[in-house]
């Protein structure tokens, strides 16, 4: 699939480089904080910039299609983004995620938007397997995220993010099918896959900190 191609090298590239920058070498790296850990404050900085992408992507492919699936869900990122940045306030963290649209401090969060915006110009059918491809990466994220941690307000904010994304994903496979399209996982497993869309729509409660 196209957009497999394309997003892949850019997922594996920086999950590699997230793992091994600094603060040293990374200027946009997040302040420390003596409550979180160093992995912990890289899943906040991380995930910040993941749903800044989401929102971003979903965005400009609406303005594309105007396709109401991609309104509906920005907002729902805007909600995700503002559930992050409350983690930052509540542990004084720096949010030095980039506010220009369409832009990321990170290079391999810039590169990946390059590719999932280029690929979704293809035709609706692409613009909605990307959409399907940034919900997998997303609960795949969450998923390792939320098992190496045991802060209970990250974990609280996290499975919120994940249950909006379980939705997204329902959402867009929906979208394919109308489609006659199908999206088979590349991140999550298969068996992770078919649990979310077997639940059916899922009422989302709100974190708390």
């Amino acid at each position: 699939m196209k957009i497999v191609k394309l997003f892949t090298p850019f997922v594996v590239l920086f999950a590699l480089s997230l793992s091994s920058c600094t603060k040293e070498d990374n200027p946009n790296t997040i302040s420390t904080n003596s409550e979180l850990s160093t992995a912990e404050l890289e899943m906040l900085s991380h995930m910040m910039e993941e749903e800044k992408l989401a929102y971003d992507v979903y965005v400009t492919l609406y303005t594309m299609y105007e396709t109401p699936i991609f309104n509906n869900i920005s907002k729902s990122e805007q909600t995700h983004m503002d559930a992050v940045k409350a983690l930052f306030e509540k542990y004084a963290i720096e949010n030095t995620a980039s506010t220009t649209f369409g832009v990321f401090n990170h290079p391999d969060f810039q590169a990946l938007y390059d590719a999932l915006i280029a690929s979704g110009s293809q035709s609706l059918t692409e613009a909605l397997k990307v959409g399907a491809t940034i919900e997998d990466v997303d609960i795949y994220d969450l998923d390792d995220y939320i098992s190496k941690t045991e802060n209970a307000d990250i974990i609280s904010v996290f499975e919120f993010l994940n249950c909006g994304s379980f939705n997204h994903l329902r959402g867009f496979i929906n979208q394919l099918e109308l489609q006659n399209a199908e999206y088979s996982p590349q991140y999550i497993s298969t068996e992770r896959f078919d649990e979310i869309l077997n639940a059916g729509h899922s009422p989302c409660s709100s974190y708390t900190l």
